[in-house]
């Protein structure tokens, strides 16, 4: 599993985002046994920063019976109800307010922290306090003591947020990890227990290939950095059975002028596997990656070379071949060390 001491860096990474110097000596200050002390102590840190800038407003549609018209009237709910004998009506209309969804999923958490019994008690005392202090700020009440949205929720809110919402993205992100790691506690009703989410093979196998590929988008200048979908080198007597070829998308290309890098990310234990009584090579693997290189037309002048990459724990050196005339290497990344040498080994890598 990751490290703690790298956790930081690398979900940071993964959601696009610079780690932060005062977020970093917060969360190195304390040491923590488990992910979820990390998580929280970020997402404290971020939210005491955003009540010392002022909670951002926006428009956030309200529903209200008023006996002055204020926006639309919602028709059938003022008739059904006999308002408009009254002189009232339902009425729809956007107000400005910091009490937004992005607030309401933000103080949730919070309070769902603070009934974390794996939580230091020190910890979660702050938790609630900061809570309490933002739900006074934003005029919220009850309402953002509310259970926490499901990880879905978030996931949805964060994609419908603008691509310069990149404080929001984050803090979203850190709620939706929460939201997915949270469990019910048989022992206790309304409480949640949180597994450790490094133990997750499918969610770890998304930040991790998010995590290299933004590592190197911001981290490099010499190659631009996306993920690629490669066309089959394919003909077919009937041209619509093309399209029932599978999709060929790659996890990380970098591509310079002079030299193309197609770099695959795998979260597995271990490059090698036992096959027979002799350590192999993950075959689906390196055929993908063989796949890859292999319909990948380089451009005049541009050499072509792929990589598998592992994460690991332990020193260990790469493999390197030619295959179909292009070099591959196996490389495992060493997350037990220092974020700086994990930042020079990644680096070096497309030297």
């Amino acid at each position: 599993m990751i490290p703690l001491s790298t956790l930081y860096y690398f979900l940071c990474y993964a959601w696009n985002r610079l780690p932060e110097p005062a977020l970093l000596q917060a969360a190195e200050a304390t040491p923590f046994a488990r992910p979820l002390g990390l998580l929280a102590q970020v997402l404290l840190q971020a939210v005491r920063q955003r009540l010392k800038n002022g909670l951002p407003v926006q428009f956030e549609e309200q529903t209200a019976t008023l006996g002055v018209l204020r926006g639309r009237v919602a028709l059938s709910a003022s008739v059904g109800r006999g308002l408009l004998a009254q002189g009232r009506a339902v009425c729809v209309f956007e107000e400005l307010t910091a009490d937004t969804e992005l607030h309401r999923a933000l103080a949730a958490t919070l309070g769902a922290l603070a009934e974390a019994a794996s939580l230091p008690a020190p910890l979660r005392r702050e938790l609630r306090a900061a809570q309490r202090q933002f739900s006074e700020r934003m005029g919220a009440g009850a309402a953002a003591l509310s259970s926490p949205p499901a990880a879905a929720v978030l996931a949805a809110l964060r994609r419908r947020l603008p691509p310069a919402a990149t404080e929001d993205g984050f803090l979203l992100n850190i709620c939706e990890l929460i939201a997915q790691a949270a469990l019910p506690q048989p022992t206790a009703a309304g409480r949640r227990r949180f597994r450790d989410f490094r133990r997750d093979p499918v969610l770890m196998a998304r930040l991790f290939e998010q995590f290299v590929r933004n590592f190197y988008r911001r981290e490099q200048r010499r190659y631009r950095v996306f993920a690629e979908t490669i066309a089959w080198q394919a003909q077919a007597p009937n041209p619509a059975h093309l399209a029932l070829l599978p999709t060929m998308l790659t996890d990380t290309t970098l591509a310079a002028p002079d030299r193309k890098i197609i770099l695959d990310t795998k979260f597995y234990a271990a490059a090698l596997r036992p096959r027979y009584n002799q350590q192999r090579l993950i075959a689906p693997h390196l055929y993908q990656l063989y796949a890859y290189l292999q319909n990948q037309p380089a451009a005049p002048g541009q050499t072509l070379e792929g990589v598998l990459l592992y994460p690991g724990l332990v020193p260990t050196p790469a493999l390197a071949y030619t295959l179909g005339g292009h070099p591959v290497r196996v490389v495992t990344l060493n997350l037990a060390q220092p974020w700086p040498a994990i930042a020079a080994e990644l680096l070096g890598l497309v030297r």
